[in-house]
């Protein structure tokens, strides 16, 4: 009965972090499905070895890519790790102040 005692604080350990374990596993799991469900042709996306390209066909199982001008390859829907958004250069604000002190330094520049 002693010997019970001493291991049930370890097993209750051990099953905690096996729970926390599991459930990120299911998330990530989840999170890769709903990607693999919503892809559509035009998307660009890595793969699980690194290449990129653009989706061309989708079917159950598999996805075209196009990795170069009129180079397409067939892919398994699993080797689809993630997908590329666009980047979106970001507006930058100037104030009049700082244009006003951008003016004044362009002034004081030599001219040729």
């Amino acid at each position: 009965m002693e010997q019970l005692v001493v291991f049930l604080p370890l097993l209750v350990i051990l099953g905690v972090f096996m729970f926390f374990a599991s459930r990120r596993q299911r998330r990530a799991m989840q999170a890769t499905i709903d990607l693999h469900e919503s892809l559509q042709v035009g998307d660009r996306v890595h793969t699980t070895s690194g290449l990129q390209g653009t989706v061309t066909d989708i079917t159950d199982d598999t996805v075209d890519l196009e990795i170069a001008p009129g180079v397409v390859t067939t892919w398994m829907k699993l080797a689809i790790r993630d997908r590329i958004e666009p980047e979106v250069p970001e507006a930058v604000e100037v104030d009049e102040t700082d244009a006003v002190e951008l003016t004044a330094d362009a002034d004081r520049l030599p001219k040729d």
